[in-house]
């Protein structure tokens, strides 16, 4: 909802100028349309974007069931289904995304690809974006936390009972 509102009001207020200053040019309200995809790319219409956009909401919907008991993932990939659908919204609406927020960054240069400011995005964009980056904090801290777990309940090996074995003949000659 939010996502949808702050469109609304984008569109409203900054479509008859070139961007409004918030804190310098550092962080401008500009209004781009967005006809292809997640930064910039364009692999196809509206349609496919909207058809593959519906798929993979699909496939969050079948994670949320998935993870539905732990909260930190079922937070987060509503976050992700909520983002893609504000933007499905636009693409069925207008097709195209409305994005607004425009940050500089330092420029970027490889291979002859330049970015001189961050992809224009929007609140949906936002959501999806930090959800994805707590998604693998969560994966990650959880993946260190099961390995090391995995190690202290793991049954003994032979060398492990080997190094046992050592250690209690070195307190035996110590005596």
């Amino acid at each position: 909802m939010a996502d949808q509102l702050t469109k609304i009001w984008a569109v409203e207020a900054l479509s008859n100028v070139d961007h409004i200053q918030v804190i310098g040019d550092l962080v401008r309200l500009t209004l781009v349309y967005n006809y292809g995809g997640a930064m910039g790319t364009n692999l196809g219409g509206a349609t496919v974007y909207l058809i593959s956009g519906i798929a993979i909401l699909v496939i969050l919907l079948a994670y949320l069931y998935t993870y539905r008991r732990d909260l930190r993932i079922t937070v987060a990939l509503a976050l992700i289904a909520g983002g893609a659908v504000g933007n499905l919204i636009d693409r069925a609406r207008l097709g195209r995304v409305v994005d607004w927020v425009d940050i500089d960054i330092p420029d970027l240069s490889l291979f002859g690809w330049t970015l001189e400011r961050w992809w224009t995005f929007n609140i949906a964009d936002a959501a999806i974006t930090l959800s994805l980056m707590s998604i693998i904090v969560v994966f990650i801290a959880r993946g260190r936390y099961d390995h090391k777990s995995s190690l202290e309940d793991s049954p003994p090996t032979s060398a492990d009972a080997l190094m046992e074995d050592s250690d209690q003949s070195d307190d035996i000659s110590a005596r």
